[in-house]
């Protein structure tokens, strides 16, 4: 694309040239000799996309500017998270800060500053010092913030663990980041006495909460009184700047154990300051935060708006779809936070009249499926989506700033190279990159599915990539001669398309798809469409290998725990939604589906079960293309299967 308009540029300017200097027309016959060149050159196409975009795109422009400029004065300043929350503090002391929605307890930026102060002092009288780190473990409450923020003030990075995880999970997150010690929530008293013995001696561990010294592990210091002894002054700040490390996030563990992903001070504001800009937020917003703040979405996207921004946040202790609209209510919130199925979720409630009756006028995150967008919007009468890509440690997030249906951000058509970002060409099935005989990857054309790719610039806070605390997890992030010959380029592993107005649309994750029957089958495609099917039950797609046949045939995770599901309405409604190729072949009904704590399914364990009966207590189902009837799957069916008498 750029190619082309830049050769289309070239030549209308050496028009230019040869009609005015060489030819001396006159400029009222010259302009209408290039216009004419230009579209005849295929420029009105580019001139119909110029009228459709160019708002939206002064628009990016404008906050892609403001947040550089911002980063850069940042940097020139050696300023980290705290020393800009200290601006916010200044700025809005006795504003409230901070709701915890599990007692109604308000802070007031002031006393989130002097908490926090506490904390600093009281991990300086213990010795600690700028670099350690301390693993944070706990669920959400208001706390959870100072706690981390506190800890940044003195240079001591938090590695924030999923209060979800146990056992060996739970060790190998402690390990890894070398935590000296480990703050955890009274209510995970029993987890943490699970795996103590396992951490080392050497490891404090501070209990916050309900005190009970029966319930901790020997040696457990209870938190509360220690910081209420603690002095409230500012700390002396050790000497950091802005890319430098603030705290650890670790990714989702679909795949294998969780990776424990670089949080730096540039990436904190970045992330947060993009989404500030770019959906036209303001310090009066009410942002409801429901989200775990072990993750980037709800502690750097929700809360950094209280911490960097001046808003008032409203923390929930966990997502409950039940309470959700009576919260957004009752504390006149004006945004809401989304993230995976969150909103199929409230989809899925008995309609009440409190779903209308609040102040949201902006709902936020990641992952809305298309198939529900615009229902979503009519029934909870939410004016825009604010939909955005950006897992924690990328540098290619995108934005959808013109609420365009369905996409999750968009890349400029006008002037694309602006932000180098691109989707460039893979193997769909294998997500190897497709290169062309200069062994440079090939982007891709709007329509045509692709690899997200972002040009890292190390020195270049809004484009470096600060990958892993494991150097050989950060490598396989990374790829060369993408752009251009010898660059380096971060991999995000997730497929998606641009329509011809720049627009992306998400299509699948890497691994997800597969080939059956010839064709590529996109499994957040066929779930999102089952679910709408299934009444929004949770729907989990897959392939899975059969021996014999060429790809992998789809199979279904249900959860079905009344097991009122109607098989044979199912099939009919089916046979009228998707393509034969992308109809699951197996189906497996269970109780309930397995999510992470951010509400993604986790796919490894049932792609291991497969379809094999005496390994699977769960109802299984095959497909029966005779019948066109899916059937019950037994012994005898599966070994017929795997011999090949049965056809698939």
């Amino acid at each position: 694309m750029r190619a082309i308009w830049m050769m289309r540029l070239a030549c209308s300017t050496a028009l230019l040239f040869v009609l005015k200097l060489l030819v001396g027309l006159p400029w009222y016959q010259v302009l209408p000799a290039i216009l004419i060149f230009y579209l005849g050159s295929g420029g009105w196409s580019f001139m119909r996309i110029f009228a459709k975009t160019i708002g939206r795109d002064l628009h990016a422009a404008g906050v892609l500017l403001q947040v550089k400029m911002n980063v850069r004065r940042h940097l020139k300043n050696k300023n980290t998270v705290p020393k800009i929350f200290a601006e916010t503090v200044a700025r809005y002391g006795d504003k409230t800060a901070l709701i915890f929605e599990g007692t109604g307890e308000k802070w007031t930026f002031r006393q989130l500053d002097e908490y926090s102060n506490r904390v600093a002092n009281l991990l300086l009288e213990r010795g600690f010092k700028d670099g350690d780190v301390v693993a944070l473990f706990m669920e959400n409450r208001s706390q959870y913030v100072g706690l981390w923020l506190g800890m940044a003030k003195i240079g001591v990075e938090a590695a924030l663990i999923n209060f979800n995880l146990r056992l060996e999970a739970l060790v190998h997150c402690v390990t890894i980041s070398n935590a000296k010690a480990v703050v955890f929530g009274s209510e995970l008293n029993a987890a943490v006495s699970e795996v103590h013995s396992l951490m080392g001696k050497e490891v404090q561990m501070f209990c916050s909460g309900d005190w009970d010294p029966k319930q901790v592990p020997q040696g457990t210091e209870c938190l509360e009184p220690l910081l209420d002894n603690a002095q409230t002054h500012l700390p002396s700040r050790p000497e950091r700047c802005f890319t430098d490390r603030l705290f650890y996030i670790y990714t989702s563990g679909t795949t294998g154990m969780p990776k424990a992903a670089i949080v730096v001070h540039s990436r904190y504001y970045r992330m947060a300051a993009l989404v500030y800009y770019g959906f036209r937020m303001t310090p009066d917003d009410v942002f409801y935060d429901c989200l775990p703040l072990y993750h980037s979405a709800g502690n750097i996207v929700g809360v950094g708006q209280c911490v960097l921004h001046g808003m008032t946040v409203v923390i929930r202790k966990k997502f409950s779809a039940s309470r959700f609209w009576d919260d957004c209510a009752k504390y006149n919130c004006t945004i809401v936070q989304y993230i995976g199925e969150i909103c199929r979720y409230l989809l899925n409630q008995p309609v009440r009249d409190v779903e209308k009756q609040h102040r949201v006028r902006m709902a936020l995150g990641n992952g809305l499926r298309q198939s529900i967008w615009e229902e979503f919007m009519k029934r909870f009468n939410i004016p825009q989506v604010a939909e955005f890509y950006g897992a924690t440690e990328c540098n290619c997030s995108l934005g959808n700033f013109d609420n365009k249906v369905g996409a999750c951000g968009f890349n400029s058509r006008i002037l694309p190279f602006v932000y180098p970002i691109r989707l460039v060409r893979v193997d769909e099935e294998t997500m190897e990159l497709i290169r062309g005989s200069d062994g440079v990857c090939i982007p891709c054309k709007p329509g045509e599915p692709g690899q997200l790719v972002g040009r890292i610039i190390q020195n270049d806070p809004l484009r470096r990539f600060d990958g892993y605390v494991n150097q050989s997890a950060t490598s396989k992030k990374i790829a060369n001669s993408v752009f251009k010959k010898g660059d380096s380029a971060y991999l995000s592993g997730d497929v998606l398309i641009m329509d011809e107005c720049g627009h992306m649309f998400f299509k699948d994750r890497t691994g997800d798809t597969f080939r059956w029957k010839g064709e590529n089958v996109s499994t957040t495609e066929v779930e999102g469409t089952l679910s709408r099917l299934l009444d929004m039950k949770d729907v989990v797609v897959y392939g899975v290998e059969v021996p014999g046949a060429e790809g992998k045939a789809g199979m279904a995770a249900i959860a079905d725990p009344t097991q009122n599901t109607d098989l044979e309405k199912f099939v009919k409604d089916m046979d009228k939604a998707l393509p034969p190729y992308a109809r699951p072949v197996f189906l497996r009904f269970l109780p309930e589906v397995n999510k992470t704590g951010t509400f993604k399914f986790q796919k490894m364990d049932l792609r291991q079960d497969s379809f094999d009966p005496s390994a699977v207590s769960d109802r299984l189902y095959f497909l029966d293309s005779r019948r066109g009837a899916y059937v019950q799957l037994d012994e005898e069916l599966y070994r017929s299967i795997l011999t090949g008498k049965h056809k698939l």
